[in-house]
């Protein structure tokens, strides 16, 4: 059976050729950083997921709506939205946790996470990032999740045409957000790890 048949074979693949890797032409799992590699795949999955939203999924839905002679939105909306929403907030979530455990194994522990908060002891470039990762994971739960349960029909609820708009408004608001946050994130994220200093 080919492995790249399935998703899990497809990951289970690319975990083994990582581990191979890490093996061959490295010290192998000793001198693999687990939290951070974790921190960075789900991070890929959760700002991956964010871009498909902005960049295909909205702008899509929007032309099956006006497209009168189409299929419409439904097959989007039904099948392949709540899995990507529930892939986007898994991720969101590992991802942040992930990069708690980095900035504990970075500052030796709890002050590790408490200097990149609060932006001293050399952690600003990577606190900035974790501050704007932490406001991202809570639009991600507190406002985009709750409104797309709302426009899906995932909350088991009627809602009236007023209030789905208004769930329409948030949910794309907020993910506008975390699009432009991505950005500046990613370029604290990354810089903190090559030495970049402002």
């Amino acid at each position: 059976m080919n492995p790249l048949l399935s998703v899990k074979g497809t990951i289970a693949v690319g975990f083994i050729l990582a581990l191979a890797i890490a093996f061959g032409l490295g010290n192998g799992l000793p001198g693999l950083n687990a939290v951070v590699w974790l921190h960075v795949l789900a991070g890929v999955a959760w700002i991956g997921l964010l871009y498909y939203f902005n960049f295909v999924q909205v702008p899509g839905v929007g032309a099956a709506l006006a497209d009168s002679d189409g299929p419409g939105p439904a097959a989007i909306n039904k099948y392949i939205a709540p899995s990507a929403l529930l892939w986007f907030r898994m991720a969101a979530a590992v991802t942040w946790l992930t990069g708690v455990g980095a900035l504990a194994q970075l500052g030796g522990g709890m002050q590790g996470i408490l200097d990149a908060f609060m932006l001293t002891n050399g952690m600003a470039v990577i606190g900035l990032g974790a501050w704007l990762g932490t406001i991202m994971l809570f639009n991600v739960w507190v406002l985009i999740w709750p409104n797309q349960k709302k426009i899906l029909g995932l909350d088991g609820q009627e809602h009236s045409a007023d209030t789905i708009a208004s769930a329409k408004k948030v949910a794309l608001l907020a993910s506008r957000t975390n699009t432009v946050l991505s950005i500046p994130m990613l370029l604290c994220m990354v810089g903190y790890g090559h030495g970049l200093a402002f």
